[in-house]
């Protein structure tokens, strides 16, 4: 039931989180020559009076049908790691998190590549005259035509450097917020107090790997007009600090940290609900025992984890 409501709060995360996950990454590779967008808020209206409001969801269905598999290898890997470890601590949490984020990369990568593309496909258009890429799974066939392996886990170094310490830290900072704002049986704000913890621990995760995800989206962008601008990720690194300074690591990220809180609450929030309802209303209040301060977070986390960043 872990498995299934981590799902389904992954899917409304996604949700609610893919048109801030657009702007960001349509911020994070735009021309510095040409730039098509001022801002956060201008790209918004931008994409929406360009391409309409659908405009703010390609890419959608890479993100929805790598759930399942990103899910499972998650919940999977943190839980066995963390049993491994044997004690529920704070640097157990983040070692587990990082374990989760590195093998997740497997589908992450290849997921993210056709997102990146598919958000990149038709720029400033209301009605693209010529699609590249009908859906998200002819995207990744098109690249593995034309690529093979190598060409389908592009960037797989770069989500491998942000997931692994990304996850540890989201996992650790979780741990951390729930042990301070407590949890008590008859508290009626401990699902707002499960949001707030979630939200703020994809902050805290996000801030401490952006400047990777913004080489991450070039790298995965780099191509799609028919030539390649970057030969490795240090020159991909080297050449954006050249043309646009140090600031180029912080490119798209307010649309960013705008997506993270509501998408880990949404997140929370569904599977919260879908394990109160399988479970019934009086084996939730049971798994949060004050007494109990080991097993109490292990529960809550095991309860109320999202799946994915």
């Amino acid at each position: 039931m872990d498995f299934v409501a981590g799902c389904m709060g992954g899917a409304a995360g996604v949700l609610v989180g893919h048109p801030f996950d657009t702007v960001k990454v349509r911020l994070q590779v735009q021309s510095i020559d040409k730039p098509l967008y001022r801002g956060t808020f201008h790209c918004f209206q931008s994409i929406i009076r360009q391409e309409s409001v659908f405009g703010l969801y390609k890419g959608i269905g890479s993100p929805m049908m790598g759930l399942t598999f990103i899910n499972a290898i998650v919940f999977g890997v943190q839980g066995n790691t963390m049993r491994m470890l044997g004690r529920d601590t704070p640097m157990n949490q983040f070692l587990a998190g990082a374990a989760a984020g590195a093998i997740q990369c497997v589908i992450c990568c290849p997921m993210e590549l056709a997102k990146t593309r598919m958000q990149m496909q038709g720029t400033g258009e209301k009605k693209s005259s010529r699609k590249m890429y009908k859906n998200s799974l002819d995207c990744l066939a098109r690249i593995y035509n034309r690529e093979g392996l190598w060409g389908i886990n592009r960037g797989m170094v770069t989500t491998l450097i942000r997931e692994t310490p990304g996850f540890g830290v989201y996992f650790l900072a979780y741990d951390v917020l729930t042990r301070s704002i407590g949890c008590e049986p008859d508290d009626r704000y401990m699902i707002p107090k499960l949001l707030f913890a979630g939200g703020m621990a994809g902050i805290a995760s996000w801030l401490s790997t952006y400047p990777v995800d913004v080489i991450k989206s070039r790298l995965q962008a780099d191509g799609v007009g028919g030539v390649n601008q970057y030969s490795s990720i240090a020159d991909c690194v080297r050449q954006s600090i050249k043309r646009e300074g140090y600031m180029v690591f912080t490119r798209g990220l307010t649309s960013t940290l705008l997506r993270a809180f509501p998408v880990n609450a949404a997140t929370f929030a569904t599977v919260t609900l879908v394990l109160m309802y399988a479970r019934g209303a009086e084996e939730g209040p049971q798994d949060c025992e004050p007494a109990q301060s080991t097993s109490h977070h292990t529960q809550i986390q095991q309860q109320a984890q999202p799946s994915s960043l």
